[in-house]
């Protein structure tokens, strides 16, 4: 994001909440802010129309940037196993397991050299030192052979 759309984002979001708005740009519904207007003007310039009612959301207001960063980087992958990390990575409820209260007694604890793994495998990162499988076949240092082979006793333990 360029700094001109983080002070886009940040003018629309204080426009939000009318009381403060009010209060900051000395603003009522009887004069035209010419702030407001230049910011909401530029927005919907790579956004889009601007509501007539200014949504209340900030995900609204962020979605069209975030949108062309996203795109920005896919268009930057070079090889197609980037692409499917990223892709992967970005995929609807890919985070979910994030989220979930390490409970021992319901079985939602994750040992940390899973959390190493899963950590790992979602950023990218090398995993381990490149050497052969025991089905002959070659392992990189990101470890995703780990995931397909059949004689892997493990599939979480590259």
């Amino acid at each position: 994001m360029t700094s001109s759309n983080i002070s886009i984002q940040t003018v629309v979001m204080v426009t939000c909440n009318t009381r403060v708005f009010n209060r900051t740009f000395n603003y009522n519904n009887n004069n035209n802010n010419s702030y407001l207007q230049q910011y909401l003007s530029l927005w919907s310039s790579f956004s889009g129309a601007v509501p007539n009612t200014l949504p209340g959301k900030q995900p609204f207001w962020d979605r069209p940037g975030i949108q062309v960063d996203r795109q920005t980087v896919e268009n930057s992958l070079s090889s197609p196993i980037q692409r499917a990390d990223f892709l992967a990575a970005t995929s609807r409820h890919s985070a979910d397991w994030l989220f979930a209260l390490p409970i021992a007694s319901c079985g939602l604890r994750i040992d940390d050299e899973a959390v190493r793994i899963a950590i790992g495998v979602r950023l990218g990162l090398q995993l381990c030192i490149p050497h052969r499988c025991h089905c002959g076949s070659q392992v990189d240092a990101h470890a995703r052979h780990s995931f397909i082979c059949k004689q892997n006793h493990s599939a979480s333990s590259p």
